[in-house]
């Protein structure tokens, strides 16, 4: 929530992950809860998929697997351009996990560390993944401050990416 204040964008910072407390991610996330990594792991471990994963992704627009939908022409489903407050918001939530997971080891460079490690692996938009990259640079390069200016910035612009 803090994340996204700094960024401009206060409401969905107070809207954030409200979903994380109903019971389908609720109970899960207590019960498979490490503190080091996200207890939907251990659940997909478990069972082999996530039920609360599926569930938080489907409503929290922050998430870039919340952006795919079926392609007509090529008949098969495809990552959409997110809208750049959701882009904004989902670099607040990886900075705030990469602190939380990492602890007194977290970097600027952490959350670009982390999204470059996971980089074959994600279906995501060309273009969101460029902005979220950007931005995740940024912070490695310029630290907070100047990031989340630039975000506010941007976003007052009206301009997209």
């Amino acid at each position: 929530m803090r994340h996204c204040f700094k960024a401009g964008i206060p409401l969905q910072g107070l809207k954030h992950d409200l979903s994380k407390y109903s019971p389908t991610e609720f109970i899960p996330g207590a019960k498979y809860y490490q503190g080091n990594r996200s207890p939907n792991e251990a659940e997909r471990e478990k069972y082999g998929y996530s039920l609360a994963w599926l569930h938080h992704k489907g409503r929290n627009r922050h998430h870039f697997e919340y952006w795919a939908d079926y392609n007509p022409k090529a008949r098969r489903v495809e990552p959409v351009k997110m809208p750049v407050r959701y882009v904004a918001e989902m670099f607040c939530d990886r900075v705030a996990a990469s602190k939380i997971y990492q602890g007194e080891k977290y970097t600027d460079s952490s959350a670009l560390d982390y999204f470059e490690r996971g980089r074959d692996k994600r279906s995501i938009h060309p273009e969101t993944s460029a902005f979220l990259e950007k931005l995740l640079r940024m912070l490695k390069e310029k630290g907070e401050d100047e990031t989340f200016a630039y975000i506010r910035n941007f976003l007052k612009s009206g301009k997209n990416y």
